[in-house]
């Protein structure tokens, strides 16, 4: 079994579900056009915006990210953490993986080169124009294939790049603890030298940030189901569930960086990132194994990387 494959147990019916107030049909049928009128927008503008000098480019990146999800009704918390990267300086930024909104979320903070299965590149229209974004492709299904995407993200980080990575593998609904962060990539950071930049990604409805919250930052109870985008879930589906459901709110923390100098290994560094994400790993239950396919966890158009 390929290390890349995802562990999720995650299912649409169990996890996918919106409890908290929804729009009517028509203002969220608005919604869905205007958020799918913005990211084709985009999606048109890249060999454009790539005419542009790197500083006009990432705040014009950082701006579209944030105004996808507020597109499609989420509203949007960035909390920041300095200080940045310095100049020219290789940053592997990793997440927790639970929605399609979390790619758009982490390119308004940290905008930088997202991690993709090699499928998408011979995708119509969108592969052609993920390469134009400098996306990195890589083969998740052969561990033969291992070492040389460690050796592509290791490149683009040895050049100063920002390598954005789910080290999940797999959409995680949000409910549970979360799961594990595969250490390849995080071997690339070390061979580069780079720094790895932990990410937390949190939704939730306008009841939960009504409520008191712990000390650590977070915000007590599950998370909002509408955005799970897992198992088997149609990307239509997940549209039109988001756009119904009102009052959701993304937050993104951008935790302290994790300096990778690997005295401690892929496996380690993955774990201290896991932690500073998600809290440590509980011990996992019977029900969440290994699943044999990735078909088994995801559909075909998944955006899962």
């Amino acid at each position: 079994m390929s290390g890349w494959l995802p562990v999720a147990p995650c299912i649409p019916d169990r996890c996918a579900r919106h409890t908290g107030a929804v729009r009517a049909p028509l203002p969220a049928a608005l919604l869905l056009l205007s958020g799918c009128t913005l990211v084709l927008l985009g999606v048109v503008c890249v060999p454009l915006v790539r005419l542009l000098g790197a500083g006009p480019r990432r705040r014009l990146t950082r701006r579209w990210a944030r105004a996808v999800p507020q597109a499609f009704g989420v509203r949007v918390m960035v909390r920041p953490h300095e200080p940045d990267r310095a100049p020219g300086e290789g940053e592997l930024v990793v997440a927790n993986h639970i929605s399609w909104l979390d790619i758009p979320l982490v390119a308004s903070a940290l905008p930088g080169r997202m991690v993709a299965k090699r499928e998408i590149r011979y995708w119509p229209l969108l592969g052609p124009l993920a390469a134009l974004g400098g996306t990195l492709f890589i083969d998740r299904d052969r561990l033969r294939a291992l070492p040389a995407a460690v050796r592509t993200i290791a490149t683009a980080l040895r050049s100063g790049s920002r390598v954005v990575v789910f080290p999940e593998g797999s959409t995680w609904c949000g409910r549970g603890g979360g799961g594990t962060f595969r250490p390849a990539a995080f071997q690339a950071a070390i061979d580069a030298g780079a720094t790895v930049r932990p990410v937390r990604i949190a939704y939730r409805t306008a009841a939960h940030y009504s409520a008191a919250r712990d000390g650590a930052g977070h915000c007590p109870g599950p998370g909002a189901g509408a955005v799970a985008f897992v198992g088997a879930d149609p990307l239509a589906a997940s549209l039109w569930r988001v756009v119904r459901a009102a009052g959701l709110t993304a937050r993104i923390d951008v935790l302290a960086p994790i300096p990778a100098d690997g005295e401690d290994g892929r496996r380690a560094l993955a774990r201290r990132a896991r932690t500073a994400v998600l809290g440590p790993e509980e011990p996992r239950r019977s029900g969440q194994t290994a699943v044999a396919s990735e078909r088994a966890n995801r559909p075909a158009e998944s955006v899962h990387h």
